[in-house]
């Protein structure tokens, strides 16, 4: 519960991602800081562990926080530093949705091209999937490949 209102709906963990977003670009998270817990954002948004997890992926993904081994997700220093290579691919990708490059139902390129393309590890492309899958950008069918979603 922020400002009294608790978030309900179908999509919780963007409004939560939209709300610490917020607070960050106010500088009351300024770069460097710790974010509370996982458990107090639980508390303070009226929510379950893995959806306030969803959101902090989400900021993750934005480059706007990192996680720190022993200390937890602190504000990225500086959100001006070049993405991460799978951060790159998935803003691509993207863009070619967006700009209807690639129409809804259309079939997206193969992890073997879209790794010729960019030059990248499996890994990497299978990241760069992931991230527009948590997006809702696309959907993956088994044995028939991944899809813009309609």
């Amino acid at each position: 519960m922020t400002g009294g209102r608790w978030l309900t709906g179908g999509r919780v963990y963007p409004q939560i991602a939209a709300r610490i977003r917020e607070q960050i670009v106010s500088g009351e998270f300024a770069p460097g800081v710790v974010l509370p817990s996982e458990a107090e954002l639980c508390r303070r948004f009226g929510v379950a562990r893995n959806t306030v997890r969803r959101g902090l992926a989400l900021l993750e993904d934005e480059g706007l926080l990192v996680t720190v081994p022993s200390k937890g997700r602190v504000v990225a220093a500086d959100s001006g530093a070049a993405p991460y290579r799978y951060q790159q691919i998935a803003t691509s990708l993207r863009e070619q949705i967006d700009g209807g490059a690639l129409a809804p139902g259309a079939a997206l390129p193969s992890e073997a091209e879209l790794r010729r393309r960019f030059s990248a590890s499996r890994n990497t492309v299978r990241q760069a999937l992931a991230v527009l899958e948590r997006d809702g950008l696309i959907v993956a069918e088994h044995g028939r490949g991944r899809f813009v979603r309609g």
